[in-house]
C-alpha cells in the first residue's frame, strides 16, 4: 500500500526509500500519506474501545536512533541507541539514521564501496482527544501508547496518530515537518508565526535560586544596585515564587515536617503576600505596584515578570478563600499515566496526588488569567512566567481528556497575555508535553530543560545537553530559553559559553553579592543588552546520535563528558 511516492508496505514491511525500516506489521496498522508532501501518518484498529491503546507497528530495524523523551511528566531529555528495546516510554520525537551502501566505480573502474545516509522522523502528535507517544519493547518492536487520560473518552480508532517524513538533511527535516502539521493540524503555530517577546535581547536576572521563596523587596533592591555596581545592569527581572498569597492545609506551623506537602499549597489572593506590602526600610514603596514603579525607575529596568502556575499555584486554588470562590475551584486527585510512572516518578506530581489540587472550573480559567494578569499590569508588571503546566494532563478525568483540557487552559492563557501585557510576554515552564507543544498558538518562549541547580554538580552536562537536544524539536515551536545560571558557580564559564551560542536569553540568578562581573562582561553589553544569536544552538550532525552525558569517552572531569566537539561546535 502506497502512502507517499518513497513510502509502502509490502509483505508486511515498511519501506523507506526502498530502505526497510519495519518488519512484521500488524494488519491492523494503516498508513495514509499527508496531502502535498510526501510525509504520511500512522493509524491503528482495535476492536475493544478503550481510553488507552498501546499498538505495534511491528519490528524496528537496527538504526541508529536519537529519541526526546520525558524522564519525568514535567521535562523531556535525549537519549541515543540502536535497538528499538532502548526507547523509552514517553518519547516524543524519534529521529533515525539510515544508511545505503551503493557501489560506484573509480577511474580505473574498480568498485568503491560508499554510504549515503538518510533520516527518518517520527512524530506523535494529537488526534481530537487523543495524545500519543512512542516506546520500545523488549522484542524490539516500536509501538505507539495513545491515551486520553478520561476514561469516559475512549475510541477504537485513530488514524493521524504518528506523523513520519524523510529527508537527507535532519534540521530541515525537522523544521519542515513541524510547518507541515501546522498547516495540517491548525491546533499551533511554527515559531516563525509568532510574536517574539522584547525581553530576550536583554540581559535579565532571576530571584529564584538567589532567594528561593524567601524572596522579598529589600532583597531585590540589594541584588539589582550590586549589579549596576558591577557595571552589568539587568533590563530584565523576574520575580519568580514566593510573592503570592497562599495556604498550605497540610503543614501547621510548629508541628512536624510533613514530606511533600510544600506542593500543597494553594492560593489564596491574586494580590501581593505581606511581604510586598507595607512600608519597608530604605523603599519607599507600599505595594507591588509602587515597587514596581521604584525598581525601574531606579535601576532602568525594561520588563519585570513575575511568576505564577498554570493552575494559579502548585496546589491550584483554595476552594476557602472568598477571592477564589468566584472561580469554582474544586479539589481534584491528579492520576498519572502509566508513562509517568514507568521513567522517574517526580515528588511533586506524587505530593499533589496524594494532597490534591485546587482545580480552576474551565469555565472560569480566563476570568481568572484576565483577573490576575489585568491586575499585574496595573502594578507595571510586564509579563508573566507560568509554572507546572503539564500537571493538566493528569487532571483530565470528567472534562474530557487531557487534550482538551489543556487547550482550554491554553487558549485562555495566550488571550489574557495579548489583552493584559500586549506584546507576547510570556515564558511558559514545565511544559514538556505533546498536549502543550500542539497546543500553541502564540506562546513563543518556553523553557527546554530542567531547572539550572546550583547545589547539583551531577546534573550540569545533562542540562546543556538537554537544552541542546531539545532545542531540536522545541525551537520549531517555540524560542527556546535554556534557564538562569549563576555568574560565580564552578561551572559558570560551561554555562556562560553555552547561552553565548543558544540563541536564547541570557540571565543569570546570582545571589547578591556573589557575581564574576569579569565573566558576564564577556556576554554583557554596556548598555545591558546581549549579542542574542539569530537562530538556536543545536548540536552539530557529527553528535546527533552520540551520547554527550554518558559516553564514556571523556572522563578528566565532569566538564569534559560535553566538550569541544559536542558542545563548542553547536550550530545555527
Amino acid at each position: 500500500m502506497m502512502a507517499a511516492a518513497s513510502t509502502c508496505i509490502q509483505d508486511g514491511s515498511l519501506l523507506v526509500n526502498g530502505k526497510t525500516l519495519l518488519t512484521g506489521v500488524p494488519f491492523n496498522v494503516k498508513v495514509s500519506p499527508v496531502e502535498s508532501s510526501g510525509a504520511f501518518f500512522f493509524g491503528a484498529t482495535s476492536s475493544i474501545p478503550s481510553s488507552r491503546h498501546v499498538f505495534s507497528l511491528g519490528v524496528l530495524q537496527e538504526f541508529q536512533f536519537l529519541c526526546l523523551f520525558r524522564h519525568k511528566i514535567w521535562w523531556m531529555i535525549p537519549r541515543v541507541g540502536k535497538l528499538a528495546c532502548e526507547i523509552p516510554m514517553e518519547t516524543q520525537m524519534l529521529l533515525l539514521e539510515v544508511k545505503e551502501k551503493s557501489a560506484l566505480c573509480d577511474r580505473d573502474s574498480l568498485p568503491l564501496s560508499t554510504e549515503k545516509t538518510f533520516y527518518v522522523l517520527l512524530l506523535p502528535v494529537l488526534e481530537g482527544s487523543f495524545r500519543a507517544t512512542l516506546q520500545g519493547a523488549r522484542s524490539n518492536e516500536l509501538q505507539i501508547c495513545v491515551e486520553s487520560g478520561d476514561a469516559n473518552v475512549q475510541t477504537t480508532n485513530v488514524s493521524e496518530v504518528v506523523f513520519m517524513n524523510s529527508g537527507d538533511n535532519p534540521f530541515k527535516l525537522i523544521k519542515d515537518s513541524i510547518k507541515i502539521l501546522e498547516n495540517h493540524m491548525g491546533t499551533f503555530k511554527h515559531i516563525d508565526n509568532k510574536k517574539v517577546p522584547g525581553h530576550l535581547d536583554w540581559f535579565g536576572w532571576c530571584t529564584w535560586d538567589a532567594f528561593y521563596k524567601d524572596v522579598n523587596p529589600q532583597g531585590i533592591k540589594e541584588g539589582l544596585e550590586r549589579f549596576m555596581e558591577g557595571g552589568c545592569p539587568p533590563r530584565f527581572l523576574i520575580i519568580d515564587d514566593g510573592w503570592q498569597e497562599t495556604y498550605n492545609d497540610f503543614q501547621k506551623e510548629g508541628e512536624p515536617f510533613v514530606e511533600g506537602s510544600q506542593f500543597a499549597s494553594r492560593l489564596t489572593d491574586i494580590r501581593e503576600n505581606g511581604k510586598f506590602r507595607g512600608l519597608k526600610q530604605d523603599i519607599p514603596c507600599y505595594d507591588l505596584q509602587e515597587f514596581t514603579n521604584f525598581i525601574k525607575e531606579s535601576y532602568g529596568l525594561k520588563f519585570v515578570y513575575v511568576w505564577h502556575a498554570l493552575l494559579g499555584y502548585w496546589g491550584g486554588l483554595h476552594p476557602s478563600s472568598e477571592t477564589m470562590r468566584k472561580y469554582n475551584p474544586k479539589i481534584e486527585y491528579p492520576i498519572q499515566s502509566p508513562g509517568n510512572t514507568g521513567n522517574l516518578r517526580d515528588i511533586a506530581m506524587d505530593s499533589l496526588e496524594k494532597f490534591g489540587v485546587g482545580v480552576i472550573d474551565p469555565q472560569r480559567i480566563f476570568d481568572f488569567y484576565n483577573d490576575l494578569h489585568s491586575y499585574l499590569a496595573s502594578c507595571g508588571v510586564d509579563g508573566v512566567k507560568v509554572d507546572v503546566q503539564t500537571l493538566l494532563e493528569t487532571l483530565g478525568f470528567g472534562h474530557g481528556g487531557r487534550v482538551a483540557l489543556t487547550g482550554r487552559y491554553q487558549e485562555a492563557l495566550e488571550e489574557s497575555i495579548a489583552r493584559n501585557f500586549g506584546a507576547n510576554n510570556l515564558i511558559c515552564c514545565m511544559n514538556h508535553n505533546s498536549d502543550s507543544f500542539y497546543s500553541s498558538k502564540r506562546s513563543a518562549v518556553a523553557r527546554v530543560s530542567e531547572d539550572f541547580m546550583p547545589r547539583d554538580p551531577t546534573s550540569q552536562t545533562l542540562h546543556i545537553a538537554s537544552v541542546a537536544f531539545n532545542s531540536l524539536l522545541m525551537g520549531e515551536i517555540v524560542v527556546p530559553d535554556w534557564d538562569m545560571f549563576q555568574s560565580k558557580h564552578f561551572t559558570a564559564k560551561f554555562h556562560g559559553a553555552a547561552r553565548a551560542l543558544s540563541g536564547s536569553t541570557v540571565y543569570v540568578s546570582d545571589e547578591p553579592d556573589h557575581h564574576d562581573f569579569e565573566l558576564l562582561k564577556k556576554l554583557v553589553l554596556p548598555d545591558g543588552s546581549i549579542l542574542r544569536a539569530r537562530c538556536f544552538g543545536r548540536p552539530t550532525r557529527d553528535c546527533l546520535f552520540i551520547d554527550p552525558v554518558m559516553d564514556g569517552k571523556k572522563s578528566q572531569g565532569l566538564l569534559s563528558g560535553f566538550g569541544e566537539r559536542e558542545l563548542l561546535q553547536l550550530i545555527y
